[in-house]
């Protein structure tokens, strides 16, 4: 049976809008975690992918009856995000995301809902030797191809002549890859005549993950103040932090303790939510001459794990395990 839609939907907008600003605001005095090394960063080169999109029922005649008048053109809402990303004074895509819905909402006043992504373009300061060595350049940097940061956030107004309120936002970091070469299990699962999988007891295993969080409260995240702004690096080094610390009897659990780590961590969240893969290789030889394996890509399919784990989710598991375990912002 076909899903049944009941509400309408009447939004279009742009995509790829490839925005590249340079000196940006300093990213400075964020809160550091014990998992991580990060303190900020330069904004020397501050990129984003963006997409933007409008919505509402004054665009309603736009689908049904082909009326542009009150239509702006997607070129346009790419021109407006472009000219006013160089008068942005902040220092967080969330904050600039934020930006750019609000001027907006106050430029286009028919405008309903709007929406609004990015994904980050990473940068990172080239290695160049000189007199004293070789050190970051400042000047120099290479585009980088690892994970991304992304943000996303939706602003609605209510009724005409409204003041316009943030409905939705969140962080989030997307394309980790993170292989444990030991540590790792899967056993105790239901066997019967479907199986075919061997249980495990010392397994590697990769995986590929995308994460979100939510705030209790989004000022935290557009705020001035970058003690409360939740980093997307720190996350990261959250997650390759605990899966290198706890032994993991599936990946369900290892998701699990990498969420109540975060919530521990970010008293400010609200929720974090997973997207996993499980690509573990495939063994091939299972003692190699000296040491070790030799494995090789897995068949399709694969397995894919999702999951949030919500602010009371964690507080009741805090509460149902040993005190000594809980964290102190509980």
């Amino acid at each position: 049976m076909a899903p049944q839609f009941t509400e309408r939907t009447l939004m279009y907008g742009k995509g790829d809008v490839f925005v590249y600003r340079t000196y940006a605001k300093p990213l400075m005095g964020v809160k550091p975690i014990p998992e991580s090394a990060y303190t900020g960063d330069s904004n020397v080169i501050f990129a984003w992918n963006v997409d933007v999109a409008l919505g509402g029922e004054p665009f309603r005649t736009s689908f049904t009856e082909g009326d542009n008048g009150l239509v702006v053109a997607t070129d346009s809402m790419k021109n407006f995000i472009l000219w006013h990303a160089a008068e942005f004074d902040g220092c967080t895509i969330e904050s600039f995301l934020h930006q750019m819905a609000t001027r907006f909402m106050n430029r286009y006043g028919h405008i309903d809902t709007i929406e609004l992504g990015a994904e980050r373009l990473h940068f990172d300061a080239a290695s160049v030797g000189g007199a004293g060595g070789v050190a970051p350049s400042d000047i120099v940097f290479r585009h980088a191809r690892n994970e991304q940061a992304t943000a996303r956030i939706a602003i609605h107004r209510g009724q005409v002549g409204g003041e316009p309120s943030v409905t939705f936002l969140e962080g989030g970091l997307r394309g980790i890859q993170l292989i444990k070469v030991k540590g790792s299990a899967f056993a105790g699962f239901i066997r019967d005549e479907y199986t075919t999988l061997p249980e495990t007891s010392d397994r590697p295993l990769y995986i590929h993950l995308n994460l979100t969080w939510a705030y209790l409260n989004v000022d935290d995240a557009i705020s001035d103040d970058p003690a409360r702004y939740v980093p997307a690096p720190q996350i990261g080094d959250v997650v390759q932090s605990v899966f290198h610390e706890v032994y993991s009897p599936s990946i369900q659990y290892l998701l699990h303790q990498i969420g109540l780590r975060v919530l521990e961590r970010f008293p400010q969240l609200a929720a974090v939510s997973f997207e996993s893969n499980n690509r573990t290789w495939e063994t091939i030889v299972e003692q190699a001459a000296s040491a070790g394996a030799v494995f090789t890509e897995p068949r399709p399919p694969y397995g894919f794990q999702r999951y949030t784990l919500t602010r009371s989710d964690a507080d009741e598991h805090w509460q149902n395990h040993d005190a000594r375990i809980r964290p102190a912002s509980q």
